[in-house]
């Protein structure tokens, strides 16, 4: 298990110093607009735009810049160590913004990942025990629809019925709600919204996915066995059926869990969460490189973390596994 480890370490290592390599290309060696002329203002001088390449770097040559990048994020090469760079349109240090982003978007992910799982594992496990009855062909359907629905879509949608500003039934925080809340029953209550917006096609997915592989585990050998041995049908599905089928669920969960703690974009943003989805929504709209190559590698690094995670976990749950 220990070479496992350090093996993944090592590739994980690897696929973060390719992401950041991407994302500086895409940004910078590719046609995408100057952050010098963007951060200048309305028609610049281009010895003003000379003097703000010089002061942000830009003047070097690409591989030099993307070698200091490279050596302010490693702490046994920076100065500083983990200086993911200077922001061109806020003035601050990008890693402290992401920081004080960080707390809204795990409680953000979190409540999400608790909604989603207490409603798509139960729907997923019961259209899987009753194939082919009313309840699996209703449960089935709205997953489908709100697995279509762009997330964007529902938020808006749920705006406009249940904000307290805007909606039809104004029964909930809605815009801007987070921010002006108090106390962390208050921005609970902000998240609620969100976070049910956020789970509705996660939950959906969930119980499709649960369903099929449930169906499927359900007539392997070994049900037949435990049900032969006398055991009641629940200790079947929950102890024998169940604990089989979910190992590709906990698959499903990291990664998601990783996406959404490096920010959930569309979510943030529509209801104005100052969650870093929105702060890399912001700098994608201004250019900003820095901001950008902070928050992709700060969500790169959420990903493949809660990959070798699953990973490690799949030898407790399915014993089966072994590295």
């Amino acid at each position: 298990m220990a070479a496992y480890i350090a093996r993944r370490l090592l590739w994980v290592v690897f696929l973060l110093f390719m992401i950041t390599l991407i994302t500086f290309v895409i940004f910078t060696v590719l046609p995408s607009g100057d952050p010098a002329v963007l951060r200048a203002g309305r028609q610049p001088s281009p010895q003003l735009i000379a003097a703000i390449r010089e002061q942000l770097g830009l003047d070097k040559s690409k591989p030099v810049q993307f070698i200091n990048y490279i050596g302010n994020i490693l702490p046994f090469l920076g100065h500083n160590g983990f200086d993911f760079g200077f922001s061109y349109q806020n003035q601050q240090d990008v890693l402290p913004a992401i920081l004080d982003r960080l707390p809204t978007t795990i409680f953000l992910t979190l409540g999400a990942v608790i909604l989603w799982l207490c409603i798509g594992l139960p729907i997923g496990i019961l259209s899987a025990v009753r194939t082919g009855t009313w309840y699996d062909r209703l449960a089935m359907g709205i997953a489908l629809v709100f697995i279509s629905a762009p997330v964007y879509f529902l938020g808006l949608v749920a705006l406009y019925l249940f904000a307290n500003d805007i909606g039809v039934f104004p029964i909930l925080p809605g815009n801007s709600a987070y921010e002006q809340a108090s106390g962390f029953f208050g921005k609970a209550e902000a998240l609620i919204l969100p976070w049910f917006v956020l789970a509705a096609a996660f939950a959906a997915v969930y119980a499709r996915f649960l369903r099929g592989n449930l169906i499927d585990t359900l007539q392997e050998d070994f049900i037949r066995t435990a049900r032969a041995k006398g055991l009641s049908e629940r200790k079947v599905i929950f102890r024998h059926g169940v604990r089989a089928a979910i190992t590709p669920i906990v698959t499903l969960l990291g990664l998601d869990i990783g996406i959404l703690l490096g920010g959930a974009i569309l979510t943030e943003t529509v209801f104005n969460i100052p969650g870093i989805g929105r702060y890399a929504y912001n700098a994608i709209t201004q250019s900003d490189l820095p901001v950008i190559q902070g928050t992709v590698l700060f969500g790169a690094f959420f990903i493949v973390m809660m990959s070798l995670l699953v990973d490690i976990l799949y030898a407790f749950i399915d014993p089966r596994v072994r590295y």
